[in-house]
């Protein structure tokens, strides 16, 4: 049997690092769909990619294509992944899955009805040492949780003149930090406890209310010609403090930044357990923290020879051999392609599925009410 043919949507930075993972797993890019038939085209050849479609429509129409992964802008992730499933195609989004929830609860049905693998890109799940800690915490290593912090915090938004789609709400969502990479902390400390937040308490700020956009097109964490711009308000968030509590009694905290000079791209967690804590963070992806009150500290270097059977699945790499962002697509499409051959999700299988993007949409709402009325929201359905 042939392996499965793909096809990605999208050819700015994520969409590349979708096109190297694949390539590196071996599975077959039969094309790519850029922004325009041109810049498709550009792209492709760029890439070193045979076809560009000039549709949607034409990438479907492609019996080459089995799974088709989604890394356009916000607000055609709806539209597209509908129009994917009613194909009958595999499909991997980016995240966030949808503009609303209303959305999202209709896509979570689509693919539940399909038969289809649906995946949600929140690969940060796949770091190894991030998988290594949720089998500790079902191991019970850490004994029961009371305590989860952390941030998200990044600089590649701290000036007037830096610039990207994201910034609109009409192309990014109502919220954008939050939506962008503080779902991200989200999903991978509920994956890690296995319990997510029930209700949020939020303050969002915007400390640049007006930026300078380039009159032509900006890729992701690229800088912009700031001699050819235009003035554009700007309504979406730089930044969040968000309270969390969860089902089991245990509190949190988060703080999501997109104009932190100096950070790159941290995502941090801090895990209080009664027998002990743990924590990790992405900018030294292969060291895991590990606290105890009557023994000494650990850290936990990334070796599959000494991890658990969660997180030495999710290593591709021996001890002392960094894996970083690029490895981490690579461990997530590796689980997904497994379950297209396989016909469909498989037990054992850690990657965020569609209801976890529903979820996410949940809680962007939840935080927008939060925000809005001064008070605690509940994340409900």
């Amino acid at each position: 049997m042939s392996r499965p043919g793909a096809a990605v949507i999208g050819t700015g930075f994520i969409g590349t690092v979708h096109l190297g993972a694949l390539r590196r797993l071996g599975v077959r890019v039969a094309g790519v769909l850029g922004s325009s038939a041109g810049r498709g085209r550009e792209r492709a050849a760029a890439l070193g990619v045979d076809r560009a479609y000039a549709s949607l429509d034409e990438l479907l129409g492609d019996p080459a294509v089995d799974v088709v992964h989604v890394t356009s802008p916000n607000h055609l992730h709806y539209p597209q992944v509908k129009q994917i499933l009613a194909a009958g195609r595999h499909v991997v989004c980016e995240k966030p899955l949808a503009m609303t929830a209303a959305e999202s609860a209709e896509m979570v049905a689509l693919a539940r009805d399909s038969g289809r693998v649906a995946a949600v890109c929140y690969n940060v799940r796949f770091y190894p040492l991030n998988q290594q800690a949720r089998g500790m915490v079902q191991d019970g290593r850490l004994g029961e949780v009371r305590l989860v912090t952390g941030h998200y915090h990044q600089d590649w938004l701290a000036k007037d003149t830096d610039w990207n789609w994201r910034l609109t709400s009409e192309a990014g969502g109502a919220l954008r930090a939050v939506g962008d990479i503080g779902t991200h902390w989200v999903d991978l400390t509920s994956f890690v406890t296995g319990f997510r937040p029930t209700a949020v308490l939020a303050e969002l700020s915007t400390f640049i209310p007006e930026r300078h956009r380039p009159l032509g097109p900006v890729e992701t964490f690229a800088k912009a010609d700031d001699t050819k711009t235009e003035p554009v308000p700007i309504a979406t968030e730089d930044a969040a403090l968000i309270l969390l509590r969860y089902p089991n009694g245990a509190r949190g905290s988060l703080t999501v930044s997109q104009v932190s000079p100096g950070r790159k791209n941290m995502l941090q967690w801090d895990i209080s357990g009664s027998a002990a804590s743990a924590a990790w963070q992405s900018e030294t992806p292969d060291h895991l923290w590990i606290g105890y009150r009557d023994g000494p500290n650990q850290i936990l270097q990334r070796d599959p020879g000494l991890m658990n059977a969660l997180g030495a699945a999710a290593a591709s790499l021996p001890g002392g051999h960094v894996e970083g962002f690029a490895d981490s697509f690579f461990a997530l499409f590796r689980q997904v392609y497994a379950d297209v051959e396989a016909g469909g999700r498989q037990p054992g299988s850690t990657y965020a599925g569609f209801e976890d993007g529903h979820y996410e949409m949940r809680f962007c709402e939840a935080v927008l009410q939060s925000a809005g009325n001064g008070a605690w929201a509940d994340v409900r359905d």
